[in-house]
């Protein structure tokens, strides 16, 4: 398995792009199904999860127009030959749940096996399962796949007994084939889930609401190919804007957009760092050593759990002791004993990890356990002496393109190894 080398400490000056946003695209793309014309899609993230996707897609006939080089990709769903999602596909992204409402919608059957992806506690799909028998799916689950058939979904009011982002996502692709009117109570309010909204809209849907946590969707009888941006990743912002704080320097993101990131930039700019705005992007500008900040983990417009990580990070060299609370998932403080081995200090009560900065961290072997534990750990390790190997990276190319590649380019010693 691949690692990183990071000799440390680092300062980043430069300028980077931030990519098109991971958690718009995966549900953007599947939204595709719902539709036999030609849908084009630009600003795709080169990443694992979008690469394990296209290839679930290919196992169901889609075809698949994909260039790199352009960001661009373009899909035609009309000759769709499998209505089953395999394991051996599934097992690796959580996300792949999200073909299961676009396929019943249109097809009035589909297969999918259970999910998997990163191991951060239990992130149940019940919700999904108990939105799509109220629109008048049968839904079994056998041997570790969920079978779900209809003969045409009814539009439903559901109300979710917890805020879920994939749930609001897999309801909203549904109903816009359902039969009637489909109201979501205690919808997400991501800015991923707005834009699934306005690419659907863009295909004839017609929903209202988005943004809000009471989603309407008027059921349609068939909605038509579309192009549409994705927009830029606000956690790929957040996480370079952590690693400024840390490290110090003076950077341009271009293509970030700050309206998505607000409680990020806050708790950013009370560490001190200096974070103004252009039509272009941000400038993050850091001098010195970061004051604490403490957070607790929230649905949007809260400070984003995907950012807890990277926050924790910054704190590791602070002035102060900050206090991190965790209120999205369970067992999502993994990365904490990687982070010791770097000479932190953190003390774990239940949800709340208490971090008290150090003069400075010092370069060890550790291990990645998720995709943003990785980042965190690559933010500790710009900022440690010496050599820092973060092993299993390839949980970071889950949701970070060329990581290395973009920090090199502002000076930071990272290089890839890469493994037999």
């Amino acid at each position: 398995m691949d690692k990183y080398r990071i000799i440390g400490p680092n300062r980043l000056i430069g300028e980077l792009e931030i990519d098109g946003a991971k958690n718009a695209a995966l549900p953007i793309f599947c939204g595709s199904l719902l539709t036999s014309d030609p849908v084009f899609i630009s600003n795709v993230p080169k990443l694992k999860d979008v690469e394990t996707l296209l290839k679930l897609f290919s196992e169901l006939g889609v075809s698949i127009e994909l260039n790199s080089s352009t960001a661009t990709c373009g899909l035609q769903t009309a000759s769709i030959s499998s209505l089953e999602a395999p394991y051996e596909l599934v097992k690796t992204m959580r996300a792949s749940i999200l073909v299961l409402g676009p396929l019943l919608a249109r097809f009035g059957e589909v297969k999918v096996s259970l999910p998997g992806g990163c191991a951060i506690g239990n992130r149940p799909i019940d919700q999904h399962i108990k939105a799509f028998e109220s629109m008048g799916a049968k839904v079994t689950l056998v041997d570790g796949y969920i079978h779900a058939k209809c003969r045409k979904l009814n539009g439903s009011r559901i109300k979710n007994d917890m805020v879920t982002v994939t749930g609001t996502e897999n309801i909203m692709m549904a109903a816009c084939l359902a039969e009637g009117e489909t109201i979501i109570e205690n919808a997400a309010r991501e800015p991923e889930v707005v834009d699934l909204a306005i690419f659907l809209k863009s295909m004839g849907a017609r929903i209202s609401g988005e943004g809000t946590d009471v989603i309407s969707i008027l059921g349609v009888k068939k909605l038509f190919g579309a192009e549409h941006k994705i927009i830029s990743d606000r956690i790929e912002t957040g996480t370079f804007i952590c690693a400024i704080a840390a490290c110090g320097g003076d950077v341009f993101l271009r293509n970030a957009n700050i309206n998505s990131i607000g409680v990020t930039v806050t708790k950013l700019r009370q560490s001190g760092t200096d974070i103004s705005v252009d039509k272009e992007g941000l400038t993050v500008t850091s001098k010195g050593k970061p004051e604490s900040v403490s957070v607790k983990t929230a649905p949007f417009p809260g400070f984003a759990t995907d950012m807890q990580a990277q926050i924790m990070a910054v704190n590791l060299v602070s002035n102060g002791t900050a206090r991190i609370t965790e209120n999205i998932f369970e067992n999502r403080f993994m990365h904490v004993q990687e982070m010791k081995r770097l000479g932190a200090h953190i003390k774990v009560n239940g949800n709340t990890a208490v971090v008290t900065g150090r003069e400075r961290l010092c370069g060890a072997e550790v291990m990645a356990t998720d995709l943003r534990a990785s980042a965190g750990l690559v933010i500790a390790g710009l900022v440690a002496e010496g050599e820092t190997v973060i092993d299993r990276i390839y949980h970071l190319e889950r949701g970070y393109a060329d990581m290395d590649k973009k920090l090199a380019n502002l000076g930071a010693d990272v290089l890839r190894v890469n493994q037999c």
